[in-house]
């Protein structure tokens, strides 16, 4: 088994006088261990009850701080947050996006790459949130669920189809 350390000593073939630091970097970066684990990301419909209560937790500390840190209105994120589950599967995305853009490995690029793509989960989160209509009438507007049949004799024959073009030559 090679140590880190000697990971960190292998001599790095040269290209030529157009070799620099970045393609040794790159190189070398093929040889390093995996970075630290930054926890594990949930499947909301799969939490335990103990699970549930450790990351709901964390989601509301790190909403916390996000809203205060990107001064997020309530157009963007509303008081009743929680209590939409389309705001809260985007909240809790940007968080584990964000937290591992953090990653030990990571030369840099993950912060970049997340604020890179903030504008776009903050216009994700003013639709949901326009929809939800709870900013309009300034209180919680309780979402109607719809839940589709798995049980209709359209979809049940439809399912078990094979949906292939060659059964029908």
């Amino acid at each position: 088994m090679v140590s880190r350390d000697e990971v960190e000593r292998f001599e790095i073939p040269s290209a030529g006088a157009d070799d620099d630091d970045l393609t040794a970097e790159l190189f070398r970066s093929a040889f390093r261990q995996a970075a630290r684990v930054t926890g594990v990301t949930y499947r909301w419909r799969e939490l335990t009850d103990a699970q549930a209560g450790s990351v709901w937790s964390a989601l509301a500390n790190w909403v916390r701080w996000f809203v205060a840190t990107y001064q997020l209105t309530t157009s963007v994120v509303p008081d009743c947050w929680w209590r939409h589950s389309e705001i809260v599967a985007e909240l809790y995305a940007l968080q584990r996006a964000e937290l591992a853009s953090y990653a030990s490995d990571d030369p840099g690029f993950g912060p970049l790459a997340f604020h890179e793509r903030l504008p776009h989960a903050v216009e994700r989160l003013r639709m949901h949130t326009r929809t939800a209509g709870c900013v309009g009438l300034q209180a919680h507007k309780e979402p109607v669920v719809r839940i589709l049949r798995l049980d209709d004799a359209g979809f049940v024959r439809w399912q078990a189809a094979t949906h292939q073009l060659a059964d029908e030559f």
